[in-house]
């Protein structure tokens, strides 16, 4: 059964609308960046408002069993980020209650929504199967991808966790890819509308093998 305020993967709350399913954060209509790891630890709360979400039960939904990671500081990271992101305080929590040593619990107020008109458009069935390049941010020469979303999600723990090393033996595994600026893909499945893609590569030193790339990477 959906939670009260969640229709179509969509939860409400203050000035604050979620998109489960897309992954996204907005604050009157302008969104929010919000990592994945602190995004799903907010999707967790929003499944269960005004009940304590324990800290094992993060654990166990983020961080499978043969991840290492100082989950501690990993879990107290994504929710400080949560935070930042909702303009929370924790000592004055509107939205995230911390239970110490045992969790945490949502405490805003989610909406009451009618059900929707209609259903949100879903990608267009065009993006499969289109030809694009990847495009590196800033000035860099090559983008970093993920072979699968294990590998994501990896990643964004280290990230969280400020973990250089931890990033360069997933570098060094194959599991994350250094891939050149401008080297076509063709993209093969489109995971979360506005987000994130499956490509392939069509040149280069990975020719033939595929990844994880978000969308804003991809350029026509």
């Amino acid at each position: 059964m959906s939670s009260p305020g969640r229709s179509s993967g969509v939860a409400r709350f203050d000035v604050f609308e979620v998109d489960l399913s897309a992954g996204e954060l907005h604050k009157a209509g302008r969104k929010i960046k919000l990592q994945i790891l602190p995004f799903q630890a907010l999707a967790m709360l929003l499944e269960r408002p005004g009940e304590v979400v324990t800290r094992k039960e993060f654990e166990k939904r983020l961080w499978p069993g043969d991840t290492f990671v100082d989950f501690d500081h990993s879990l107290n990271t994504a929710i400080k980020k949560v935070r930042l992101a909702l303009g929370d305080d924790n000592k004055k929590p509107r939205f995230v209650e911390t239970l110490p040593k045992r969790g945490y619990r949502f405490i805003g107020h989610l909406e009451q929504q009618a059900p929707p008109v209609a259903a949100k458009t879903p990608a267009p069935a065009s993006g499969v199967g289109r030809l694009a390049r990847l495009r590196a941010d800033g000035n860099l020469s090559f983008v970093l991808v993920s072979v699968d979303e294990a590998a994501a999600r990896e990643r964004e723990k280290l990230e969280a966790a400020s973990d250089d090393v931890g990033l360069s033996l997933l570098i060094a595994s194959q599991k994350l890819l250094m891939v050149l600026d401008g080297t076509p893909v063709r993209v093969l499945e489109i995971r979360q509308p506005d987000s994130c893609c499956q490509v392939r590569f069509l040149e280069g030193e990975h020719y033939g093998k595929t990844a994880l790339v978000l969308v804003k990477q991809l350029a026509e």
